[in-house]
């Protein structure tokens, strides 16, 4: 049993979980955060993180994405607990399967970082995620249905599990023929690029099946160098790197920003692939802008850029079978 603890471990565990500390780091006054908004979301940020956020400026917009405020306790009409109706779509053995040919394995209930904007900070992780325990389940779920072809990896953040568990089930995956590829939707190489080791890379390199992942990165200034390392050092092995985004208020919400993004995404081998409006969950509302500005940012985007570099404008909708084009 390998009880080696790996730099990315060491660094996620020295992340900052308490709003005072993240903000006397940043030196900036403790008392811009709500401390109380943590009891029911927690706080984490990893460093590496951090280090990309401008000191003195509580409108940074990577410490805005992360950082606890008060608007996250108001109860605003037509934002959800669950509003893209995942808990509609679990099957019996903890996978969600509401995409025709694609299934969502929902591997862990951790992430290295907690985006106050995320759609499942409401999401009952401990009932349905998969464990070990329920691993044969979900697997003899996937052989006895044809016509799924895409396994995606999801969460939480499953790059959050140990190389061996990832390669455990890349191999059982592998062994059912008619899984076509898998598809990991993480965060990680944008907040804790160390997670990106040697070992990692080998097992996706040597894996029987193609492996898409699909990174989230919202800012062009969450692209620092140790993230382009990453990014590329991963792209030189032929996986297939996308990114989405999600689109929010006063953080990426300007085209010149999202612009940027885009091209320095491609810089790093990332292909821009979704630009999403925000999932209304309760308590992100002060995130939102209203879909015709989206949609004006988005025909923006298409003048001002390459084709292959415009994401496509899109928005969840519970119990649809497909994500809803808007632009």
């Amino acid at each position: 049993m390998n009880t080696h603890t790996s730099l990315w471990q060491k660094e996620l565990a020295q992340a900052f979980t308490q709003p005072s500390t993240l903000l006397d780091y940043l030196n900036l006054d403790s008392k811009m955060a709500c401390s109380q908004a943590i009891k029911d979301f927690a706080m984490r940020v990893p460093r590496a993180y951090a280090e990309c956020m401008e000191k003195g400026n509580i409108n940074d917009p990577l410490l805005q994405q992360v950082l606890p405020f008060s608007q996250e306790l108001v109860t605003t009409q037509g934002y959800l607990k669950d509003p893209v109706g995942d808990l509609d779509s679990l099957t019996h053995s903890g996978l969600i399967h509401k995409y025709q040919g694609r299934i969502l394995l929902i591997t862990t209930g951790g992430c290295a970082i907690n985006c106050r904007f995320c759609f499942r900070r409401n999401f009952p992780y401990s009932e349905v995620q998969l464990t070990k325990e329920k691993e044969q389940q979900a697997l003899q779920y996937l052989r006895d249905n044809s016509e799924i072809h895409e396994v995606i990896f999801s969460g939480g953040d499953p790059l959050l599990l140990s190389n061996q568990r990832i390669q455990q089930l890349i191999n059982a995956l592998s062994e059912i023929p008619h899984i076509q590829r898998i598809r990991f939707h993480t965060r990680l190489p944008i907040v804790l690029p160390s997670r990106i080791d040697a070992q990692l890379i080998s097992i996706f390199s040597k894996a029987a099946l193609p492996i898409v992942l699909v990174t989230h990165c919202n800012h062009p200034n969450e692209l620092s160098p140790a993230v382009k390392a990453a990014c590329l050092s991963l792209k030189q092995t032929n996986i297939s790197l996308l990114n989405q985004s999600v689109l929010l208020k006063g953080i990426n919400n300007h085209v010149n920003t999202l612009k940027t993004l885009s091209e320095q995404l491609f810089a790093c081998g990332v292909l821009p692939y979704y630009l999403h409006v925000l999932d209304k969950a309760q308590g992100t509302a002060h995130f939102d802008i209203p879909q015709q500005n989206a949609i004006d940012l988005h025909q923006q985007l298409q003048e001002q850029l390459s084709g292959y570099l415009v994401p496509k404008l899109v928005k969840e909708e519970a119990g649809k079978a497909s994500k809803t084009l808007l632009f």
